[in-house]
């Protein structure tokens, strides 16, 4: 049963250690909204989290499936040693492997660590609970956007088989990296405009519009966002959800949009 869906992005500045007080000043809509989402959550009370990751290990033509026993990750490339362990739902995992292979879906179950685009979000998320969900650790392709919506919808269909298991789903991405002079892309002057029609779609549900972006548009934009999204819109496809933009900020140069779907 799915409690919750949300879309984060992963800002490192976030990060206590990596951050700095005056980087935390400049993302504060972020922040302030990354802790509504963990409030949020710990009322939903799930018993897993499912975490899309676009730094996760990925294969072109495959989706991957972290199947670690144990998910350990650390910022270490960023100097911070700190170590983040949590508990993989492998029963999932394997249930979701099984049903891509019935599907014609191409997926691939491989061990790996969490990457910081799973680490960031999980970080904020669970920080203050007393007891940790196990997680789910989840890589996009660059397949089709539509093949990752139809991703998602197999995904539910797991969910769906144990009314029983409360389960959280978090897309976690950045929309453009070039948004200013300083944005770590560079810039560009169309940045600005992608990302808006990104959140227009979004805000009126137009499915269609979104996954008929060109992605010759989403590469100038050198966003990593849109396919984890995809994934999350099947894998709440047909439910009752709203698209609560919580915040949307690029003081960076990079766009991060944190919003609550369910």
């Amino acid at each position: 049963m799915i409690v919750f869906a949300a879309i984060m992005p992963h800002p490192l500045e976030s990060i206590p250690g990596i951050g700095t007080p005056e980087s935390f000043v400049a993302i504060k809509k972020t922040l302030s909204a990354f802790e509504q989402l963990a409030r949020d959550l710990e009322q939903a009370a799930p018993d897993t989290i499912i975490v899309i990751s676009p730094h996760a290990k990925m294969d072109p033509y495959s989706f991957i499936i972290n199947s670690e026993s144990e998910l350990r990750g650390t910022f270490q490339n960023f100097n911070l040693d700190q170590v983040y362990e949590y508990d993989n739902n492998i029963e999932i995992a394997d249930k979701l492997a099984y049903a891509c292979t019935m599907n014609e879906m191409p997926c691939i179950l491989h061990g790996s660590f969490l990457d910081h685009g799973a680490l960031i979000p999980l970080h904020h998320l669970t920080k203050n609970m007393k007891s940790k969900p196990k997680v789910l650790h989840l890589a996009f392709s660059l397949m089709s956007y539509e093949r990752h919506y139809r991703y998602g919808e197999i995904i539910q269909k797991i969910i769906d088989e144990d009314e029983s298991e409360r389960i959280a789903v978090i897309a976690s991405g950045d929309l453009s990296h070039n948004l200013t002079r300083n944005a770590p892309a560079g810039f560009s002057q169309e940045s600005a405009a992608f990302d808006r029609t990104v959140l227009r779609y979004l805000g009126c549900n137009d499915l269609a519009s979104l996954m008929g972006l060109e992605e010759s548009e989403s590469k100038a934009a050198r966003e990593c966002g849109i396919r984890s999204i995809m994934i999350l819109l099947g894998i709440v496809h047909g439910k009752k959800y709203k698209f609560d933009l919580l915040s949307y900020e690029g003081p960076f140069g990079v766009g991060y949009l944190t919003a609550r779907l369910l």
